[in-house]
């Protein structure tokens, strides 16, 4: 496959620059030999403390304390190899600076906050920015990507990209604490996904990040096996599948499919209609129609929530390749529509969101999902997929034990975010799951690690409509 032209990446903001970079082995034995000397002279106050209880030792006590907390903060910031920019430098400066000044106007306890803090900023990890002009390029990748139904969520207005040399694949990921989370599979030239793996580990490595990935295909998890590759073991955790349909075989005849039909007959008998049309062609008229249907939604019109399974934007025409079916009253009137992404020069086509009124007929969601495979399978496309089935083991056991009670519990504490259960009922009707979902994650970082991961897909985004 011929990649498209190779852009030089932009250069870092002068506050961005890296000004000492610490991944070395003589940087860690220096961290190590400062946090070692800083908890000596601690114990060193502490000891003569004991010896002599009338020595006047708190202001000393304070200060050891305030200098072993940044020298502990720096120490793990080498072992992470976090690079220190300017911004870094100029921020913990300021922080001693504000430090010293506190201790003269006799603040000493915010005097050692301040010391102590400068530590953390002077090896706070970095980030990296989205650039809008990548998204061309990511979508040719996807377009050239087939098989994977995650593939067009790559798009996401949030992502950046890592490319291989000659831009013929590419990895979508967001950094957050210092950890670079990757959501799905890479894209593009799948002989190239190992070279861009081990890039990626390489860059995440300099720049101090920890790897994630979310979303990762059963058939990709030897990319991220190897540890010598990775630079740390990551632990495989099935979540899930994906739910696609072979639209050549395709049908609704047996008994498995009653209830499918029976949805899909109450839209005909209320008089539904359907008709797809593609997001970047909407008029102005057909544009208010379906932001009103978003507005009246229940699913919520003002924030976008996701990162690994979904695109933002909606009825915006900022991607390319999107689809949507609406579903249409008697009246005329919008009751709901289905947004969906295509990939793979148009042999897979993904579910992204759906949208209803409230109060819309039952049996709009069944009706849009199967006007589409039937569209598609005119159209010459191979597969739709129809959303995620998040641990369907665990919904479908009658029996469960007492870990999975626990666990089911505590899926449903997430309901006003995202119905699981719901979602899987749904999804349970077409009889169609397909390959494992996993994510990869160390366990030696899972604390930090869940926050990142739930805040990446849970923290609201203004949707502007």
């Amino acid at each position: 496959m011929n990649g498209p032209p190779v852009e030089v990446a932009a250069k870092p903001r002068a506050r961005e620059r890296v000004v000492v970079h610490v991944d070395s082995l003589a940087a860690r034995w220096i961290g190590a030999l400062a946090l070692f000397s800083a908890a000596g002279w601690l114990v060193v106050v502490l000891a003569r403390h004991h010896h002599n209880p009338a020595w006047q030792y708190a202001d000393r006590l304070g200060w050891s304390l305030a200098i072993l907390g940044a020298v502990a903060f720096i120490a793990r910031g080498i072992f992470l190899g976090r690079p220190v920019t300017v911004t870094h430098a100029a921020t913990a400066a300021f922080f001693v600076v504000a430090g010293l000044g506190a201790h003269v106007l006799s603040f000493d306890l915010l005097g050692n906050l301040l010391i102590a803090g400068s530590g953390l900023l002077l090896m706070w990890p970095t980030s990296s920015r989205p650039r809008r002009e990548d998204l061309s390029r990511i979508w040719s990748l996807i377009h050239a990507t087939s098989d994977d139904p995650l593939a067009p969520f790559a798009m996401q207005t949030g992502k950046c990209y890592h490319f291989t040399a000659d831009g013929s694949a590419a990895l979508a990921y967001r950094t957050r604490m210092g950890f670079a989370v990757v959501g799905g599979d890479p894209v593009g030239d799948e002989g190239k996904f190992p070279e861009l793996v081990a890039d990626f580990a390489a860059t995440c490595h300099a720049r101090g990040w920890r790897i994630a990935v979310v979303g990762c295909a059963e058939r990709r998890l030897e990319l991220w096996n190897d540890p010598a590759v990775i630079g740390r073991s990551l632990r495989a955790i099935p979540f899930g599948r994906d739910v696609v349909v072979d639209v050549s075989s395709f049908d609704m005849v047996g008994r498995e499919f009653r209830n499918l039909r029976q949805a899909v007959q109450r839209t005909h008998n209320c008089g539904i209609t359907t008709e797809i049309v593609a997001e970047q062609e909407l008029d102005a008229e057909l544009l208010a129609e379906l932001t009103d249907v978003v507005r009246a939604s229940p699913s919520g019109a003002h924030t976008d929530r996701g990162f690994y399974m979904n695109l933002d934007g909606v009825l915006e025409g900022r991607f390319p390749g999107i689809q949507l079916i609406i579903a249409w009253d008697a009246s005329g009137r919008a009751q709901g529509f289905h947004r969906y992404a295509t990939a793979g020069g148009g042999s897979d086509i993904t579910l992204d969101v759906p949208w209803r009124r409230g109060g819309a007929p039952n049996g709009i969601d069944e009706r849009l999902s199967v006007d589409m495979i039937t569209a598609a399978k005119d159209a010459g496309a191979q597969r739709v997929s129809l959303s995620f089935a998040a641990f369907p083991e665990i919904f479908e056991d009658k029996d469960r034990g007492r870990a999975r009670r626990v666990f089911y519990r505590l899926i449903h504490v997430l309901d006003p975010l995202i119905a699981l259960e719901s979602l899987y009922r749904y999804v349970r009707k077409f009889h169609a799951m397909d390959e494992r979902r996993y994510a990869l994650i160390s366990m030696t970082q899972l604390i930090p690690l869940v926050f990142v991961l739930l805040t990446l897909e849970f923290m609201p985004r203004r949707r502007h409509l």
